[in-house]
């Protein structure tokens, strides 16, 4: 029960596997590659194993809440909780992308806004006490923000501001989508961009709720940016390789014990951005 465990989402490609190979080499327990494909994440567990590394798989689909419920169950059962936990699986549609807008929202914020908080939801309590929660959001949701109206910026930017609230915002976007009028409720015209600005948003909420109800667990949990990467979300022409992707997800995730911060915050670089 003593043995300290690290699990990542989207873990079998791209910046996510660059995470778990930097964690295998830097940390003291177990860490889990999760993925929703156990046929790709099999692959490249074997492929880390290739390079002398002992990464362990666990089947789990962030849109799939009895996968989650599974997983959940099995941390909790082999490690009586989770030390780490770092939600990294998320989707992007290509820029030349034929879907409409309307679809795009839907499924962009279902994977990266909705399934992301169902991942928290369940895994929140898990966390043990000293341990460390990511959120691996972008850049983007800071730009989206500034794009969005002087109302919607000033909820987004609250103190007060609650779960409730910015999940009833994320769905009103996905609505006001639908009725093709997103642009006069103030929103931005980028699904990716308003799911990462919900994700950063409620990193933020969770964090405030993390500090009232379990003060003295020094539980650390952040949203950050690994910058552009080379991915195939991303694309070829982007400047970062997915090594350096995972560097700030990395330092958040083995933030120093008895550590007091970064918490609540969006980290990019190592550096917390200003929100």
């Amino acid at each position: 029960m003593s043995e300290k465990v690290i699990v990542v989402t989207g873990g079998n490609k791209g910046i996510g596997l660059a995470i778990v190979r930097a964690l295998c080499k830097q940390f003291q327990g177990d860490v889990y590659l999760t993925a929703r494909d156990v046929g790709r994440g099999q692959a490249a567990v074997e492929s880390l194993a290739s390079e002398g590394l002992k990464p362990l798989f666990h089947q789990l689909d962030i849109n799939d809440l009895n996968s989650i419920t599974a997983a959940a169950a099995f941390f909790k059962e082999k490690y009586g909780g989770v030390d780490v936990l770092i939600n990294n699986a998320g989707i992007a549609f290509k820029v030349a992308d034929t879907a409409p807008f309307d679809v795009q929202a839907e499924v962009t914020l279902k994977t990266n806004f909705f399934a992301t908080r169902d991942m928290l939801t369940h895994f929140l309590p898990l966390i043990k006490a000293g341990g460390r929660v990511v959120n691996v959001s972008s850049f983007v949701s800071s730009r989206t923000l500034n794009q969005c109206s002087p109302e919607l910026q000033q909820r987004f930017r609250s103190e007060d501001i609650t779960e409730d609230e910015v999940v009833g915002l994320m769905q009103k976007f996905v609505d006001l989508t639908k009725k093709g009028e997103h642009k006069e409720g103030g929103w931005p015209e980028t699904a990716y961009g308003v799911s990462k600005l919900g994700l950063t948003t409620l990193s933020m909420i969770l964090a405030r709720r993390l500090s009232k109800e379990r003060p003295n667990d020094g539980i650390l949990l952040n949203a950050c940016c690994p910058g552009w990467v080379r991915t195939d979300m991303a694309g070829p022409k982007a400047p970062k390789s997915p090594e350096e992707g995972a560097v700030t997800p990395v330092y958040l995730a083995l933030l120093p014990p008895g550590a007091t911060g970064p918490h609540g915050k969006f980290v990019s670089d190592k550096e917390v951005q200003p929100w």
